[in-house]
């Protein structure tokens, strides 16, 4: 017997979710929809969506709340301006606040795509202005930003200009054509080829 009784347990557990899913404010996307569009197990994708919720109860985050939760992960700097950075990049519709499928889909991308589908998002994160380009200011801008979320305490070397030189070195490299911006080919190219950049650039693991 207590074999069914478990058995309609799981069955409720799993319509429970379903269910939740659809009465939330924000309604996402069906659950399979958003299977098929990430890298996530239908299970990760009911626990994440319950953090979600749990944080952010109407379903939406807009910038503030998204700035005060990532900057609990960043308390020995200032994480504000990278996180409005992050937000930018994670807001696909521009439209001022982050649905949980933008969410989900961004994660997934940042936690089991391949490089190059990585480094096509953070492409998007530094070309701040979304015009297709990157600018060496909108580098150096990003660049300041992780500097300040890391804290002083982190680089106890680190001069105020450190940023800008790692800019500078980088851009040069990027700029294949000398045309004072980068765009996606060349920045995909350059990072895959060298080590150096897609460490300092802190591609992911350790930033998000």
């Amino acid at each position: 017997e207590r074999g069914t009784e478990k058995g309609t347990f799981q069955e409720m557990e799993s319509s429970d979710s379903d269910l939740e899913l659809s009465t939330v404010r924000h309604q996402p996307e069906g659950l399979d929809q958003l299977q098929a569009q990430t890298k996530f197990t239908r299970k990760e994708l009911q626990s994440l969506y319950r953090g979600f919720k749990n944080e952010c109860p109407s379903g939406l985050v807009d910038e503030e709340t998204f700035k005060s939760i990532y900057s609990q992960f960043f308390p020995q700097g200032d994480a504000s301006t990278y996180a409005h950075f992050l937000f930018n990049a994670f807001d696909i519709d521009r439209n001022g606040s982050i649905r949980f499928e933008d969410f989900v889909i961004g994660l997934s991308v940042l936690l089991r795509g391949s490089v190059t589908e990585k480094l096509n998002w953070a492409f998007n994160l530094y070309d701040i202005n979304k015009d297709g380009y990157i600018t060496k200011e909108e580098m150096l801008a990003i660049m300041k930003s992780i500097y300040d979320m890391m804290g002083r305490y982190t680089y106890p070397c680190v001069r105020d200009d450190a940023p800008s030189e790692h800019v500078d070195k980088f851009f040069q490299k990027m700029d294949k054509n000398r045309d004072g911006v980068v765009t996606i080919e060349e920045f995909i190219e350059t990072c895959q080829k060298d080590e150096n950049i897609m460490n300092s650039m802190q591609l992911f693991e350790n930033v998000i």
